[in-house]
């Protein structure tokens, strides 16, 4: 099987498994909407951010270090294994017994209630709790065990969801004891209730490979792995800030009164942009291996070059299907109309999470390198831009200035890596090929989204013209993959 191929069968089972939790969450927002007030769809969103965060802080950037020692040297591989099994466990175990003697104080702070932290100080620590088996999976390609498991939390998630939001309700009109169970004043939590579940079965079912890699620890290895992590954890602190702060900036920036309103009307349209977020997503689950794995073959740079040609030109295609029929889109996903007034974000979000996705194809550099403290650079840079344009911009916009920001930010990192990478690992792209690609599919859609005010005839001759440049320009090439 050729590289290309097994590449984009990996990412394809990957992607099932990114892809569903994904859909739950979009599924889920016709759901959420319907029964919380927008408000409170707000504060779900503002804690989710939160959550993002801390998974970043309590994986310290092991993940990707265990990617690149555990491929480094076989004779080291086992301890490779332990050591960092043993260090997100006990890491983990430290963080929630400390935090969950100060509950009432970070809720104090945090604005929210105490058991919506308790809530989610727990789901925090049950899901680092499976960070290196889900790893281990991807380093030893098992990708079918992998999205089995994560499928299997995403319909226990699912079912909780269900139950608690609208079997509970009707339960309770008739029994004394489920009536005991439902508080309907209080329906953030039951949607915290079921990720608790759903992240406590999924660990039940990964201990058995705690005793296969088994505890063990290396200071000397562990001392390697923290120096090459920690630039990586610097790098996922500012790119949480890129991808969720916007919500939490929004809350506290807007005017109280309308503020969690606005969160929950961002927040809801921003899941539109899930058809790029998942592409990205899937993709990068299949790359990062990749990347490692074939980071010594004669041809590497050729095929890392042509990998991001095929990953700009499929995203540009994603960009356009969505930006085309975002009137179908909406009317199955969002089906409140309240939330349509802030669907002028989705073009902008859709186009930030194609530049943060060529940015990962470029990141190669940096990382089969070790050069990872200059993704920190990169990453903290962006940050940087993140917050300084969400202050400026959201009393001036709201969640215009947000969406902006978001772009500046994923932007900046994709020229960023560019440049950085010409002159550490100059890797030959087709830069006249994925310019162009970007470019049209950039003009088309905001001719179909702002000039013809989303035409869907308009929009989608615009499609097929670029679907038709796309298929003449790529033929010979997409034909040779499909032989070998």
């Amino acid at each position: 099987m050729s590289v290309f191929k097994k590449l984009f069968k990996q990412t394809f089972i990957y992607g099932l498994a990114t892809v569903l939790p994904r859909v739950m969450a979009v599924i889920l927002v016709p759901l959420y909407t319907t029964v919380m007030l927008p408000e409170e769809y707000g504060i779900y969103a503002t804690l989710m951010a939160y959550l993002i965060l801390g998974n970043v802080l309590l994986s310290y950037g092991m993940e990707t270090a265990f990617f690149r020692f555990v491929t480094k040297d076989a004779s080291q591989q086992k301890i490779v294994q332990s050591t960092t099994l043993t260090s997100i466990t006990v890491s983990t175990l430290i963080f929630l017994l400390v935090t969950m003697l100060f509950t009432n104080s970070i809720a104090e702070v945090s604005e929210f209630k105490p058991e919506y932290v308790t809530y989610g100080l727990l789901i925090l620590a049950l899901d680092a709790l499976v960070v290196l088996p889900f790893v281990w999976f991807r380093v030893n390609e098992k990708p079918m065990k992998y999205a089995v498991i994560k499928i299997f939390n995403v319909i226990i998630n699912l079912a909780f969801n269900l139950f608690f939001l609208l079997l509970l309700p009707k339960l309770a009109e008739n029994s004394s004891y489920w009536n005991s169970l439902w508080f309907p004043e209080n329906k953030v939590a039951y949607v915290f209730i079921a990720n608790l579940i759903a992240s406590a079965v999924t660990l039940l079912i990964l201990l058995p490979l705690y005793v296969k890699i088994g505890f063990g620890f290396s200071k000397t290895i562990w001392k390697q792995m923290i120096k090459y992590a920690f630039p990586v954890l610097i790098a996922g602190i500012a790119f949480s800030i890129n991808e969720a702060f916007d919500r939490i900036l929004l809350k506290y920036l807007l005017p109280e009164n309308i503020a969690e309103v606005q969160v929950g009307l961002y927040s809801a349209c921003y899941k539109l942009g899930m058809f790029m977020t998942l592409f990205v997503m899937a993709f990068r689950l299949g790359l990062e291996p990749f990347f490692f794995n074939h980071s010594g073959h004669a041809n590497a740079k050729n095929t890392y070059a042509t990998i991001t040609k095929y990953f700009t030109l499929f995203g540009c295609l994603i960009l356009l299907v969505v930006v085309v029929y975002i009137d179908i889109f909406k009317r199955i996903l969002i089906p409140n109309s309240q939330y349509w007034e802030a669907l002028k974000i989705v073009p902008i979000i859709l186009l930030a999470n194609l530049f943060l996705g060529i940015y990962h194809n470029l990141s190669v550099w940096y990382k089969v390198t070790d050069r990872t403290k200059y993704g920190a650079y990169i990453s903290v840079f962006a940050a940087g831009v993140t917050l300084a344009l969400n202050f400026i911009l959201i009393p001036i916009i709201g969640y215009m200035g947000s969406a902006i920001a978001t772009l500046a930010a994923y932007g900046s990192m994709m020229v960023l890596s560019y440049l950085y990478g010409r002159k550490y690992y100059n890797v030959p792209y087709e830069l006249k090929k994925i310019g162009g690609y970007l470019i049209l599919a950039i003009g088309f859609s905001a001719i179909s989204f702002y000039v013809f005010n989303g035409n869907i005839w308009i929009g989608t001759a615009l499609l097929l013209v670029f679907a038709s440049i796309m298929f003449y320009s790529e033929k010979n090439e997409f034909l040779k993959i499909i032989r070998k």
